[in-house]
């Protein structure tokens, strides 16, 4: 695997129509899909991030082959990935996800549920004022920890309560493409500490992410020495 650190170059930041290509998470998602889409029917084999440096758009990628940018566009600096971990080692992380639930209804279809929203949905239906509802960091905290400390035992490790913060949440909504459905997707950014539990699961994680929406940077967990 590589870890790949994607930026523009000087002159690319200056062209107001590339701008237009990053308005949002879809077109984002097209230009990291350029770097990795070397053949027709290619599989998504890359997972990243955007992060900002000094107001233009960084992205880091972990991925199964070498980026390549064929436009001249970006600055990529690739390295192998291969991280060396064990049992119990205690790691600062930091995760950007799209937390949902599946539930199904009573005709057996599945449906997906944003933790936050369904949570504020079952304040209001619990009779409480819309102050209590609009406490979003209170609520964004509680059930972003609790989607994330589900799934850690399945992708080997463990975290505890007051050693993550849950913040930044955000909707998204964009047509993937012209005169398309309407997609949208939530995101909670995670930072704090965790304790490997199962070197072999989390390597795998850390490889091919967590939760869903990894098209469109999603999953991406980062990780280094406390």
């Amino acid at each position: 695997m590589y870890i790949s650190k994607i930026q523009l170059r000087p002159e690319a930041s200056d062209s107001p129509a590339f701008w237009r290509m990053l308005e949002d998470l879809y077109q984002e998602h097209c230009q990291l899909w350029n770097l990795f889409a070397d053949s027709q029917g290619r599989r998504r084999d890359f997972i990243y991030r955007r992060e900002e440096n000094r107001g233009s758009p960084l992205f880091l990628a972990v991925s199964a082959r070498v980026p390549a940018d064929a436009r001249g566009i970006w600055q990529i600096e690739t390295k192998p990935y291969h991280p060396k971990l064990r049992s119990g080692q205690l790691l600062s992380f930091i995760l950007r996800a799209n937390p949902i639930r599946s539930r199904r209804d009573d005709l057996g279809k599945q449906h997906r549920h944003d933790v936050v929203m369904e949570a504020r949905t079952q304040v209001r239906k619990a009779g409480h004022s819309e102050k209590a509802v609009l406490l979003k960091p209170e609520i964004v905290q509680r059930e972003g920890f609790d989607w994330l400390e589900l799934r850690a035992a399945h992708h080997g490790f463990r975290v505890k309560q007051g050693d993550v913060l849950a913040d930044g949440y955000r909707q998204h909504t964009f047509h993937k493409r012209e005169g398309g459905r309407l997609v949208q997707i939530s995101t909670i950014d995670f930072a704090g500490l965790l304790t490997v539990t199962d070197p072999d699961l989390f390597v795998a994680a850390l490889y091919y992410g967590l939760g869903p929406a990894k098209s469109f940077g999603c999953g991406l967990m980062l990780v280094k020495r406390p």
